[in-house]
């Protein structure tokens, strides 16, 4: 569907994109991740074609941007940080103006019907933007990408400045568009990737450190498994002996008693599978375990042990 190789963009002496690789499959919502600075703008400018490369190349469903700029355009749908809106039209008349832009060539009443009901304004299509809520113009600005029926969007920071209410909808509305297109999210909220991404891409001073499955980030760093349990038992006792056993790399009692059960919070070597020699010693003791369940690791802490990984790191 997408694919970026040896990508390159120098300012000067200044590698902003340093030799990036990567290719999206049609039908997946991927996270773009990176601190500020990272080349992630960068990246995507070139991906739309707003910026040209030093050197790579860019294919999107086989087409050259840089050999066919037009065609390749047309199947892109972009949301910048800052929709381009004129907020001196109403919706409708905005949305009528990108249709004609973009030279679509669909009946145009019923595609605009078709997008705005898709992103859910059209209650607001006479009204003029300047005197629409944040959350309403984000729609305004989705619609406005997926105009033409793209086959690839790039949604930039879509959630900023939303109250959590319109980050939920904007969110459920972003998941919905993965059915049908292929989408690229860039995004500082790592919950929003976690929530929404299938797959995770990430670059640090312009090099890619990571492409992985979002459930698999974890093995990248090696970070350990957590989980917790509940134990009937005495605490400070099932803490120890908790301690001891092979595959437990750290154990944390939250202190919360309910009756004579307490719960802890494990850190486990992933190498090891140690359901069954928790239950066995547990057993041993006749301390009856009453629950357990993984914990999934927050996508903060694998994105900063990445970074820090390679911060500075000679290029």
């Amino acid at each position: 569907m997408v694919e970026i190789k040896n990508l390159v963009k120098n300012y000067g002496n200044k590698n902003a994109v340093d030799d990036i690789s990567f290719t999206i499959q049609e039908g997946e919502i991927v996270g773009f991740l990176g601190p500020n600075g990272a080349g992630k703008s960068t990246t995507m400018n070139i991906i739309t074609g707003y910026l040209s490369a030093t050197s790579g190349t860019v294919t999107v469903l086989g087409k050259d941007i840089f050999k066919e700029p037009m065609a390749v355009k047309k199947q892109i749908g972009f949301l910048p940080e800052q929709p381009p809106l004129y907020v001196d039209m109403t919706v409708l008349e905005y949305l009528s103006f990108v249709f004609d832009l973009k030279g679509c060539d669909f009946n145009k009443r019923e595609h605009l019907n078709e997008v705005m009901e898709k992103v859910k304004i059209l209650d607001v299509k006479d009204r003029l933007i300047r005197n629409l809520s944040k959350g309403y113009r984000q729609r305004v600005g989705i619609a406005q990408a997926i105009i033409g029926n793209p086959k690839f969007i790039i949604f930039d920071e879509p959630t900023v400045g939303l109250d959590p209410v319109q980050i939920i909808e904007i969110r459920n509305l972003i998941r919905s568009l993965g059915k049908k297109h292929t989408v690229i999210l860039s995004t500082h909220i790592l919950s929003e990737v976690q929530a929404i991404c299938d797959r995770v891409i990430i670059i640090n001073e312009g090099k890619l450190i990571a492409n992985e499955k979002t459930a698999d980030l974890n093995r990248v760093v090696g970070q350990s498994a957590k989980m917790k349990i509940k134990v009937a038992g005495p605490n400070r006792e099932v803490l120890n002996m908790l301690r001891t056993l092979q595959g437990i790399l750290r154990v944390e009692s939250d202190g919360i008693r309910e009756g004579d059960t307490y719960s802890y919070l494990l850190e486990t070597n992933p190498a090891i599978d140690v359901r069954k020699i928790i239950f066995n010693a547990l057993a041993s003791h006749s301390w009856p375990m009453m629950g357990m369940e993984s914990v999934e690791a927050e996508l903060e802490d694998v994105f900063v042990r990445l970074i820090q990984s390679t911060q500075g790191k000679e290029r």
